[in-house]
């Protein structure tokens, strides 16, 4: 039995970054970018107002001076001649500058009587100018790798790029096992449960940015599960629910020795989670999840996710540990690293009381695992604790 440390090293070795593909705009949102990207022009292309006003010379800006309108700057309509000493444009939010004019004298600083205006005693000194390549210039790059916000996507718009380079989206193979399990909508039989852990695994997935695919159930058979693994042998990593252990009707491990897989370990010092199995088949990284639906969730955000951003080509593969006081005194832990379902309140953690692993409905509503070490004594109201979000 190794530590989660050590089976965190070795699950990220199973995998590393995927290709890259380009992809529409439309469709780059949340997608990792996978190599920088350049702007194809700056932004504004031109010095353009950031009011509606009147373009003038700044060296003729003074309290009551009359000038003469000889043109107007709309967005998307420039003014094409050259401004002159004494005279103005009517330029709007987002029109190019004239030629000739440095300052931007706002509408209401201004009194107009036909094509003559006159200027306030009191004029705002702001040129209200943006000048060009302000945001950005020709050039500039867009650094990966990132997840693409749409904060990205308008940012990549305004740079002229239509289509982006992208890691590919992992193939995830889920596959559930047990001759107890049957699919929501079907009617259980007596000895029966419904199949909940694959698609908790799914969604959990596919909010990291996979792709999944969720495989029928297989029976605790060899015949079944050999049909099984191999529908999932396209995949980049191919995930079991259940079997995993020792019974006697635990036959993922055998099974998947015998169709060559390299353990690369089995069972971890952890609660939930313990009997965690780790390796490869042939190329296809293969993790092992225990049956027990919180360990199955559990194991999923500890051990899987880390191996989604890896093969997604992001630097920060490990979600980030938080720390907040406890909420509520907590006895002594034993030799396994326990992660706790508990709830931020006021600012401080509170872990359910109850944390058997068959319970969905306190994972359900739990926002943190706390991370307890191995043997950590008692803790007190108010002590510091760490935990990952979920």
């Amino acid at each position: 039995m190794i530590s989660v440390e050590e089976a965190l090293e070795a699950v990220l070795d199973l995998v590393e970054p995927l290709d890259a593909e380009n992809v529409a705009l439309r469709a780059a949102n949340g997608r990792v970018l996978a190599h920088p990207v350049t702007a194809q022009r700056s932004q504004p292309p031109f010095a353009a107002s950031s009011m509606d006003g009147y373009a003038l010379r700044r060296a003729e800006v003074e309290p009551d001076a009359m000038f003469k309108v000889v043109g107007e700057a709309a967005a998307g309509h420039g003014y094409t001649g050259t401004l002159r000493a004494g005279q103005a444009v009517r330029i709007f939010t987002g029109a190019p500058v004239p030629e000739g004019a440095d300052f931007v004298v706002i509408q209401e600083d201004v009194t107009r009587r036909g094509d003559l205006i006159t200027l306030g005693h009191r004029v705002d000194t702001k040129d209200n100018i943006r000048p060009a390549g302000g945001d950005f210039t020709m050039g500039e790059q867009l650094s990966a790798s990132r997840i693409l916000r749409p904060a990205d996507i308008a940012l990549l718009a305004a740079m002229n790029i239509a289509n982006v380079p992208v890691t590919r989206k992992p193939i995830i193979a889920i596959l559930a096992t047990g001759d107890e399990l049957v699919q929501p909508g079907e009617a259980p039989g007596p000895d029966q449960i419904i199949a909940s852990n694959s698609y908790g695994l799914a969604a959990m997935f596919e909010d990291a940015g996979a792709e999944v695919r969720m495989l029928p159930i297989a029976r605790d058979t060899v015949a079944s599960l050999k049909q099984a693994f191999a529908l999932a042998r396209d995949a980049d990593l191919i995930v079991t629910i259940g079997g995993a252990s020792v019974g006697d009707h635990d036959l993922i491990g055998p099974v998947a020795a015998e169709l060559g897989m390299e353990q690369a370990f089995y069972k971890v010092a952890m609660r939930p989670g313990k009997p965690l199995m780790a390796g490869r088949i042939n190329s296809t990284a293969m993790v092992g999840l225990p049956g027990n639906p919180v360990s199955s969730m559990v194991c999923g955000v500890v051990f899987v996710l880390p191996m989604l951003r890896r093969m997604l080509g992001l630097t920060e593969v490990y979600a980030p540990i938080r720390s907040a006081p406890l909420g509520r005194e907590i006895n002594a832990n034993g030799p396994r690293a326990h992660y706790m379902r508990a709830t931020l309140r006021d600012g401080a953690l509170h872990p359910d009381d109850r944390q058997d692993s068959s319970l969905l409905s306190v994972l359900a509503q739990a926002d943190a695992l706390m991370i307890r070490p191995p043997r950590d004594p008692a803790q007190n109201i108010g002590d510091m604790q760490q935990y990952l979000v979920i």
